[in-house]
């Protein structure tokens, strides 16, 4: 098995799809929600206030200051699948086209990495989640099966003098930045 995706156990019988190439000649493959899910908009009562106060140079109180910030944060759709790869090779998490263009939908980090050693981590199985932020004007409403994103699999180079501090990878999403 080289490189592929599964289905996360705690999702094995939700009629999860696993992600596909909608053409033959896509580098893409479409993933989809694992359940319906709102995606609420940024453009919310408390951000609007600080964004206000902010272009017209007046104090924001840290309250103020917080609420903005839970509005502003970008929410993991889960997807109820893992990817398997070799060692040398990682899944980009990319936008599709139709995200920002027809939905409002952006992947706020312009990409998502996935190692090869985030699959089946103790944390979460491996279970991938595609951070999104809805900057449209209304909540978003996904249903489960809305293709959310797309994965593209990349072989990586390292370098000749590589330094791998050979920690083995104990949680999920974001565990290797602590």
């Amino acid at each position: 098995m080289k490189r592929g995706f599964e289905i996360v156990t705690k999702y094995k019988d939700e009629g999860i799809n696993l992600p596909y190439r909608s053409t033959k000649q896509a580098a893409g493959y479409d993933i989809e929600s694992a359940q319906d899910f709102v995606l609420p908009s940024i453009w919310k009562l408390g951000f609007l206030k600080v964004l206000w106060a902010i272009k017209h140079e007046k104090n924001v109180d840290e309250e103020s200051q917080e609420k903005a910030k839970k509005i502003l944060k970008p929410l993991l759709v889960p997807t109820g699948v893992k990817a398997y790869m070799q060692s040398d090779e990682m899944l980009m998490i990319v936008n599709r086209s139709s995200g920002p263009l027809k939905r409002n939908m952006i992947l706020p980090n312009g990409i998502g990495i996935v190692d090869a050693d985030y699959y089946n981590n103790e944390n979460n199985e491996g279970e991938l989640f595609v951070q999104l932020l809805n900057f449209g004007l209304f909540d978003r409403k996904i249903k489960k099966g809305d293709r959310i994103a797309q994965g593209i699999f990349v072989p990586f180079l390292t370098t000749d003098d590589d330094i791998n501090k050979g920690v083995t990878r104990k949680g999920g999403f974001g565990s290797s930045g602590k």
